[in-house]
């Protein structure tokens, strides 16, 4: 392991992934001798808390990343298009919690739990999975591992949080106006969700969308289909058959799916449970006779991913459900995040790139 102290910089410092990343980066174990903040223009000059110091957050240029070692991006794929680039040029690694470096063949897809191993072939990007993907990977891996998979069949329950800071305030303000106003739900107006690009907009308030993020042509969203090449590229199987629903909820955060899987192997239901409940990250949460089961309000603010419900399908032998719940904000984003930087340094890794393989616009 590497004992060099390093600078590292948050990109979206100001936002609600970015402000997480700073708690999880005073809380790491990462060895950080400076930490440098990165947002717009109009986020420049804003004082934020690091260890109890004051942090000026500067403008994010191309000029912004010398000697910086590791740089840390949730600003909007726009931004890691155009920023992350010259900050691998500049001689920093960088791990994007967007969604654009994430299927390129050039940047690994890491969940540290999962395949830490493919951050040893990274060429100055790392990509997080997309949330949804994240937790489900944490509470799947062990069951892979032991008995292989075949089929994953998932349906999220998605927090707004999940949209960000403006659709948390949609959401809250539609709640307001039900309880408050006594307005009905379906005439509440809505300016973001399901997705802030498309035509219409729907109320969350009282209400499932069963839409996160635009749709493709094949009538899948972009978040379903997220959810199904991440999870192959990461697994590294392109045979398991994944198919995704993601549902948004009206919930502030955390994330919870329901997780259909037919592993390869038999699979014994203690069996399942244990291997869950010793994987890092998980936490087994599993007992129907004290009706003992993960939930939302309980997985906020936590690191972790939570698993249970866990029970055989009554007509598929090798067919198992379960329900996995994790904050979106924190595993799902952040923490993430700043586990693949604690891995580059367990690792060795935090070094400049020889070859750039990516453009600078």
């Amino acid at each position: 392991m590497s004992e060099k102290n390093y600078t590292v910089a948050v990109v979206g410092a100001t936002g609600a992934v970015g402000t997480r990343m700073i708690q999880m980066l005073e809380e790491s174990t990462l060895p950080i001798k400076q930490i440098r903040l990165f947002a717009t223009y109009r986020s420049a000059g804003k004082i934020l808390k690091f260890k109890g110091q004051d942090v000026v957050v500067e403008e994010t240029t191309e000029d912004s990343f010398d000697g910086i070692d590791i740089a840390l991006f949730s600003a909007g794929g726009g931004v890691s298009a155009k920023f992350a680039p010259y900050a691998v040029k500049a001689g920093a690694v960088v791990v994007d919690n967007t969604s654009h470096f994430r299927m390129n063949a050039d940047v690994p897809l890491v969940v540290p739990e999962v395949n830490a191993h493919a951050l040893d072939a990274h060429n100055g990007i790392i990509a997080c999975p997309n949330c949804s993907t994240i937790q489900m990977m944490v509470a799947l891996e062990p069951v892979r591992k032991q008995y292989g998979l075949d089929r994953i069949i998932v349906s999220t329950y998605q927090a707004v949080s999940g949209a960000g800071a403006k659709a948390i305030a949609e959401a809250e303000r539609e709640i307001a106006e039900v309880i408050n106003d006594k307005v009905d739900p379906k005439d509440v107006h809505a300016d973001i969700l399901p997705a802030g690009g498309d035509k219409k907009h729907y109320p969350i308030a009282f209400n499932a969308l069963a839409q996160i993020d635009v749709f493709t042509d094949n009538d899948y969203t972009y978040e379903e289909m997220k959810m199904t090449n991440e999870t192959k590229k990461i697994m590294e199987d392109d045979s398991i058959k994944v198919s995704a629903t993601c549902v948004r909820v009206p919930v502030i955060l955390a994330h919870s799916e329901s997780v259909y899987i037919e592993t390869k192997e038999l699979a014994p239901i203690d069996g399942v449970k244990a291997a869950i409940s010793a994987f890092p990250g998980a936490i087994l949460e599993d007992d129907p006779s004290q009706q003992i089961y993960p939930q939302a309000v309980n997985a906020a603010g936590r690191r972790e991913t939570f698993v249970g419900r866990i029970r055989r399908d009554l007509d598929a032998e090798k067919g198992i459900h379960m329900w996995v719940v994790s904050d979106n904000l924190l595993k799902g984003a952040a923490w993430n995040s700043v586990q693949i930087a604690e891995s580059l340094h367990e690792r060795d890794l935090v070094h400049p790139t020889a070859d750039l393989k990516f453009e600078l616009k």
